[in-house]
């Protein structure tokens, strides 16, 4: 396996096992035996676990920003794209019961930890946050669309976290129902759909 790819496939393997397991409960031993490598052939391509996160977390961030360009032009309207966000919940509702939100999770943890790259994760709820504010400005929300971006990542994280508690895939399609039904329901942004 050429070196690139076998970084590619270590950092989508640490993405994986960060993700389940969490990043302080993750040893290199665990990626290397997901990668199917030694630890030496290992060390040559991350010699730190920091390493290993930051390159997951541009990971993450290039991700991210795909996923929202693809819902910028994918979506009719700017009521659609944020659909587009609140429905991810859905169309990940299995590993969201499981693991809870992939970001929601990692940022938790790095700030428990104080880790140096908590602000760093947080860049990439920052990315949802950002274009969250663009959508609902799109709406005409002028000076409240922070506030509804923001309304909108809590209780999107708020479902998560309860998800991932109770196991109740009925639930996360009822609070779904809630957000679309609310989102219909704003004051002056409903005419601009």
């Amino acid at each position: 396996m050429p070196p690139s790819s076998t970084r590619d496939l270590i950092a989508e393997k640490a993405d994986a096992l960060f993700y389940e397991v969490g990043f302080e409960a993750t040893s290199f031993a665990d990626i290397a035996a997901q990668v199917g490598i030694s630890r030496g052939n290992f060390y040559h391509h991350f010699k730190t676990k920091d390493e290993i996160l930051d390159t997951v977390i541009i990971r993450r961030m290039r991700r991210t920003q795909t996923m929202l360009e693809g819902w910028q032009a994918d979506g009719e309207s700017p009521r659609d794209r944020i659909l587009s966000f609140v429905h991810l919940v859905i169309a990940n509702q299995t590993k969201i019961m499981a693991f809870g939100c992939p970001v929601g999770t990692l940022c938790a943890e790095l700030a428990k930890l104080d880790h140096a790259a908590k602000g760093r994760a947080a860049d990439i709820m920052g990315l949802f946050r950002g274009w969250l504010i663009g959508q609902f400005r799109a709406l005409g929300a002028g000076d409240q669309a922070e506030g509804l971006a923001m309304h909108v990542l809590a209780w999107s994280q708020g479902v998560a976290v309860m998800a991932m508690a109770f196991h109740d895939e009925a639930f996360i399609h009822r609070e779904v129902a809630g957000i679309t039904a609310w989102l219909d329901d704003l004051p002056r942004l409903s005419h601009h759909n």
